[in-house]
């Protein structure tokens, strides 16, 4: 036995190398790999945690929204109240959009002119009539009565009221200020050179658009010597082809354009040049008196109970145009007038200063609140950012997850069931599990252009209804439900069968009564891991027509709807600016959902987990 075990001569045994330098090293070697791996998973989580504070940073905006306070005359002869024969009101009719605008106009008595009155009325949202319909709708006792209604402001004013239109910076004055006048066009005299920092502001600013016409000047006079090359070559082309009279005509034609292009851009060019050295000149002229425009910054002085937009200013004196008139032309002390600016320019933002002066009036009057914006739980989308909501989208989320959730569900657990416990081994069940793992890697488009071909051209199914989006998602969610569940019947120890099937009963009744019940959790955890993946899909859902634009809450599978991911889409496709923070918020809300759907699955892997 010895013998037998013994190494044979001539062999030789290699020991490891356990030297404390080499143990060393492998102790570092092992201390870096972790060391690694702590590094690669505080770096995911800063990039996940920047993405969050992301989304929560533009969305979390979303979740209130700004009201205005209307003191509205409910004129009975202006509304109509149709009774039944009980005498309950049925039906409210009536002008409520000229008695709102008449409540509108109340308020700022002096703004006159079909211009500033249009801007007055963009205060509120175009829905504004409506929602005074509403509130008579619900208390039709109010009709003859003043009441103050609260109407919700245009998305450009939300926008604004929640300090994303520009920053405000005040300057520090000294002086006692005297206006000239308490209406239209006035003067601001003050002895103590309060405007001079904004001459120099003004100045350091014309000076940046001095530099930016020059550099538009410089690229028009290249833009317009390439195109004098080009009309140079056609020149010669055209001395070429003398004798091809279609060539020449197509020639001319060509040069034609090209002159009138170099002539334009030449002109282009001397005038941004001529531009910037006008403003040049005013930047690096020292004092005097400038002229303030909408691409400058804008001026406002705050004095007796009014506000003036400065449109000159010098060191001690400015002129400018009352917003909102003011009480008296007595000189104002220095801690009774405000100078400030608003430091984006008036053409680079939609909501212009008289807009600015109006809402603050009404805020010093108590008639601005913030409120909890529930239209956006509660409302489908609209074409206005401040009537849109999730609500029609959520439902129609619902309702395609519920069709996919009835179809791939049952398929796919007796699918598993079938391939696992009954189907034989054979190439027939090998190729259709080879296929069931490939379409898991499918892109999901595929699956969209397969329910665009067969559901709605080959079987005349609806377009943009959750029946065909839940039949589309069920199609990709199918081979994660199955392989999940097969994972979870393989994990069910042999013995569990062999039990059953030795006290007599049959395979079926052991796979129903034993094997099934037990793979149950696991197979819960696949399926709500599918679904969650499917409640973030958008590609296949685009595929079938679900990008629609719908206003209405779906009522019916077959009703069109949209769902949570595309309305995102829509969403971040629209150019007003209050839908950026409804993106975000709906991103938030559907990342919660996202977040449920796993943590259930964890719960659910946790709880009814059996250890064999």
């Amino acid at each position: 036995m010895t013998d037998a075990t013994a190494p044979s001569e001539g062999i030789a045994i290699r020991r490891p190398d356990l030297s404390p330098a080499r143990v060393r090293r492998r102790y570092a070697a092992e201390a870096r790999f972790k060391l690694y791996g702590k590094l690669a998973i505080a770096a995911a989580v800063v990039m996940l945690g920047i993405l969050l504070v992301s989304i929560a940073g533009k969305g979390y905006s979303a979740f209130v929204q700004t009201m205005i306070g209307i003191e509205v005359t409910l004129d009975p002869d202006e509304i109509q109240l149709e009774r039944n024969s009980d005498g309950e009101v049925v039906d409210v009719d009536g002008n409520f959009r000229g008695l709102m605008n008449d409540a509108l106009y109340g308020l700022f008595p002096y703004v006159e002119g079909r211009t500033e009155r249009r801007a007055l009325r963009g205060l509120l949202t175009n829905d504004a009539a409506f929602e005074l319909q509403a509130r008579v709708e619900d208390n039709p006792e109010l009709v003859g009565q003043t009441v103050r209604v609260w109407i919700t402001s245009s998305d450009d004013i939300d926008v604004y009221n929640k300090g994303q239109v520009s920053d405000i910076e005040t300057f520090e004055v000294s002086g006692v200020a005297t206006p000239t006048g308490t209406s239209g066009e006035i003067e601001i005299l003050t002895g103590a050179n309060d405007f001079a920092g904004i001459v120099t502001e003004v100045k350091g600013r014309l000076g940046e658009i001095a530099a930016e016409r020059a550099d538009a000047g410089a690229a028009a006079a290249q833009a317009a010597a390439r195109v004098e090359d080009d009309l140079a070559e056609a020149r010669a082309e055209l001395a070429e082809v003398a004798g091809d009279g279609a060539a020449v005509a197509r020639l001319q034609e060509r040069i034609e354009g090209l002159a009138a292009q170099a002539e334009s851009l030449r002109l282009d060019a001397e005038e941004a040049a001529g531009e910037a050295e006008a403003l040049r000149a005013r930047a690096e002229g020292a004092g005097g008196v400038e002229a303030l425009s909408d691409r400058l910054p804008s001026y406002l002085v705050e004095i007796n109970g009014g506000l003036v937009k400065l449109t000159e200013v010098g060191s001690e004196r400015a002129r400018g145009e009352v917003l909102i008139p003011l009480a008296s032309t007595e000189s104002a002390q220095p801690d009774a007038w405000v100078l400030k600016s608003y430091v984006v320019p008036e053409s680079d933002r939609r909501v212009k200063d008289n807009e600015i002066a109006w809402v603050e009036e009404l805020r010093k009057r108590g008639l601005v609140e913030m409120v909890f914006n529930a239209p956006f739980f509660t409302e489908a989308d609209s074409r206005e950012p401040e009537q849109a909501g999730i609500w029609g989208a959520v439902v129609g989320s619902f309702l395609t997850l519920t069709i996919t959730l009835l179809l791939a569900f049952p398929v796919g657990v007796l699918a598993a069931v079938y391939l696992e416990e009954f189907a034989p081994k054979n190439k027939l069940t090998d190729l259709i599990e080879v296929n069931i793992n490939n379409l898991a890697a499918v892109p999901s488009i595929v699956f969209g252009l397969l329910g665009l071909a067969m559901f709605l051209n080959f079987f005349g199914l609806p377009r943009s209804a959750p029946l065909v989006g839940g039949m589309v998602l069920a199609l990709m969610t199918l081979p994660t439900i199955i392989i999940a569940s097969r994972a979870a019947l393989k994990a069910v120890p042999p013995s569990i069968r062999e039990a059953a099937l030795g006290v007599g009963a049959s395979k079926l009744q052991t796979v129903t009564h034993h094997v099934l019940p037990l793979a149950m959790p696991g197979i819960l955890t696949g399926t709500i891991i599918g679904m969650a993946q499917a409640l973030g899909e958008t590609a296949p859902l685009l595929m079938i027509g679900m990008v629609a634009f719908i206003a209405d809450v779906p009522g019916g599978f077959t009703d069109p709807a949209t769902v949570l991911p595309v309305q995102i889409y829509i969403w971040a496709d629209s150019p007003e600016r209050a839908f950026v923070a409804k993106t975000s918020a709906a991103i938030m809300v559907l990342l919660a959902f996202l977040i449920f759907m796993n943590a259930m699955a964890v719960v659910l892997r946790k709880r009814f987990e059996r250890r064999w």
